[in-house]
């Protein structure tokens, strides 16, 4: 039986939060600074991350996504003004039950969403094949002056934390990266990033021949 749905700070956010990935946060609003001030005191320090679909991280009133990550507060440090700088890591895939009041700050009740366990050794082949065709989006990405990759790439020997990883270090627009956290495994996560890494080569070539 599936644990009953718990209470969790939120920070509804205009970009999503995956497992493993770095989230730096700069909080400013006197709603969001009690939030940190209660989920420092908390064993573990963490909330949960959603996306945005309308509106604005500002001010509240905006529509959520009923999917997304816990995040873990790895460091905090606090300015004389009250302003929070944050350090945190993805960790673990959410759903939202039930959005509660916005008061003091956004919550809901929440529950994890373990993904299943891997199928077999082809996701480490498949994992492969998508770090290749990272490689070729970012080599071409860099040709119009993108970004490299952090170098070395060292992957998890876990097949959903890797398959995770690959989708942190895609270059993926908001909605894209919805859908990796979505996937319903390892396994349909590395097929989505082979098609997008495959549909984004195609846009970068034809923007390199462009300008030939």
């Amino acid at each position: 039986m599936a644990p009953d749905p718990t209470e969790m700070a939120m920070f509804p956010l205009s970009s999503v939060l995956l497992p493993t990935m770095l989230l730096p946060l700069h909080v400013f609003e006197d709603r969001y600074r009690v939030m940190v001030d209660d989920v420092l005191r908390r064993d573990p320090p963490e909330f949960g991350v959603v996306l945005i679909e309308r509106g604005s991280e500002v001010g509240g009133g905006d529509v959520r996504t009923t999917v997304g990550c816990t995040a873990r507060v790895l460091d905090a440090e606090r300015s004389t003004d009250g302003r929070w700088a944050l350090l945190c890591v993805g960790e673990h895939r959410l759903r939202v039950h039930e959005w509660l009041t916005d008061d003091p700050y956004p919550r809901a009740r929440t529950e994890r969403w373990p993904d299943p366990d891997p199928q077999g050794p082809s996701d480490e082949r498949d994992a492969l094949r998508v770090l290749a065709a990272l490689r070729r989006v970012v080599a071409l990405g860099s040709e119009l002056g993108g970004p490299s990759l952090p170098e070395p790439i060292e992957l998890s020997d876990d097949p959903v934390e890797r398959s995770y990883q690959l989708g942190v270090l895609s270059p993926l627009g908001a909605l894209d990266r919805l859908d990796v956290l979505r996937a319903p495994g390892p396994a349909q996560r590395l097929e989505l990033l082979s098609v997008l890494l495959e549909e984004h080569e195609e846009v970068l070539r034809a923007q390199l021949a462009l300008g030939d």
